[in-house]
């Protein structure tokens, strides 16, 4: 490898990881603003009462397992304590095409949303909470490590949805999915069912650009899918399609709002024009028993 292949790789590494020292200073601020308004959420103890057992991941480590339980059958388990199960909170940004959205002067959705969960992230590993980016960071860890890691995969991890479908969770958890929600309604009632047969409860953060649902464009428009896989729609009075537009959007948004009502879990709606500590602020409120229906 020559000198002049390193350096391009090197600057090509730099470039790649430009975002997240960034992402991660805006979320860490955002965090000690709304941090002064909250009370930590870490309880006296950590709670080690035996809860259950569960089989044996990878990353786990040998430490970990209950070699007199293990030796019952041809399968590894740990033991999970009481804390373990209700203190891990998984959290989950959207990655598709279409939250690489931003309108001018504006966030990337899925910038606004990594910065959010982020900010999250922070707040609850300061309460003494197990964190994880879900599907990609493997178990729930606390303290700065497990800060260090989920923040990374959130700013940039693929963001799959076969995180949310295939995950592999402990029992009660909590999950909070920031998305911009625009896949039909019945897959993602599908995703929260296989969700809470794990028992686990949620959050739904729907990242909203201002352009999506104020529609302000006018005159000769072209609209481009952001997969690619369809031709552009070019509009010659853009205007002329904005109320019809609006009524789409409209049902599509209650239509969110009942499978999340139905599935049990909190939805939370935030467009990218508004502070992110105020999304922030109602995501650690909504971890609470109580919720809130808008940020």
């Amino acid at each position: 490898m020559t000198i002049r292949h390193t350096k391009a790789l090197r600057r090509a590494a730099e470039q790649a990881a430009a975002p997240f020292p960034a992402l991660l200073a805006e979320a860490e601020r955002i965090a000690a603003s709304v941090a002064l308004g909250t009370h930590g959420r870490r309880t006296p103890g950590h709670g080690e009462t035996f809860w259950e057992y569960r089989r044996h991941r990878t990353e786990d480590g040998a430490q970990a397992v209950d070699w007199r339980r293990s030796a019952r059958g041809q399968h590894l388990f740990v033991r999970e304590t009481e804390w373990e199960a209700a203190n891990a909170v998984y959290l989950w940004r959207d990655g598709s095409p279409g939250m690489a959205l931003g309108s001018k002067n504006l966030p990337l959705k899925k910038d606004r949303a990594a910065v959010c969960l982020m900010a999250l992230a922070s707040l609850l590993s300061r309460g003494g909470e197990r964190i994880a980016a879900l599907g990609e960071t493997g178990r729930a860890r606390a303290g700065r490590t497990g800060l260090d890691i989920t923040a990374r995969a959130l700013a940039e991890g693929p963001g799959a949805a076969k995180s949310v479908e295939q995950a592999d969770i402990v029992r009660h958890a909590r999950i909070v999915l920031a998305s911009d929600f625009l896949d039909p309604p019945e897959t993602w009632g599908a995703r929260l069912a296989r969700l809470n047969a794990s028992g686990a409860s949620g959050i739904l953060l729907r990242i909203v650009d201002p352009a999506e649902e104020d529609f302000p464009f006018a005159g000769r428009t072209r609209f481009a899918e952001p997969s690619g896989h369809s031709a552009p729609l070019v509009l010659g009075r853009a205007e002329d399609a904005r109320e019809n537009y609006r009524r789409v959007w409209a049902e599509h948004g209650g239509a969110i709002t009942a499978m999340a009502r139905k599935a049990g879990w909190t939805l939370l709606t935030h467009r990218t024009d508004r502070p992110a500590g105020t999304a922030v602020l109602a995501l650690h409120q909504a971890l609470a028993p109580r919720a809130m229906e808008r940020a």
